[in-house]
């Protein structure tokens, strides 16, 4: 993947890239300061920037980055469970991916494979404007 996640919002979160491919991406994320709400737990906001990052590179790997790109329209997430600790694996699987838009499914699981959260994500797939 040629994309830089310097002065990002991924590196703040420090959000890490362990495996991406078309179909697949699985993203990691500390449980600490950086991602705690104020009573110590994992912020549900964090486990949605997760969530939309793996989405948003997955929808990224699909398509040809000279002509178009990809922006996230719409998500949502449940939480199921919470955490104080450790890191947690936003893994991104597609349900659609068309011309126009895509439609991800990321589950957030903990170092034990728990189920943290579960999310989708739709993806928009925009023109360049110079293409």
């Amino acid at each position: 993947m040629d994309v830089s996640m310097k002065n990002t919002l991924m590196e703040t979160l420090g959000i890490e890239v362990v495996e991406a491919a078309p179909d697949k991406v699985i993203l990691k994320m500390p449980v600490d300061e950086r991602t705690h709400q104020p009573m110590g737990y994992l912020h549900g906001g964090a486990t949605v920037a997760l969530a939309e990052s793996a989405a948003s590179i997955a929808g990224f790997l699909n398509i040809n980055p000279k002509t178009h790109q990809v922006f996230g329209i719409e998500i949502n997430a449940n939480h199921i469970k919470s955490i104080q600790t450790g890191y947690v694996y936003g893994t991104a699987e597609p349900f659609h991916i068309g011309k126009r838009t895509m439609v991800w499914e990321i589950k957030i699981a903990d170092e034990k494979n728990d189920l943290i959260s579960i999310s989708r994500c739709t993806v928009g797939v925009v023109p360049l404007k110079n293409s």
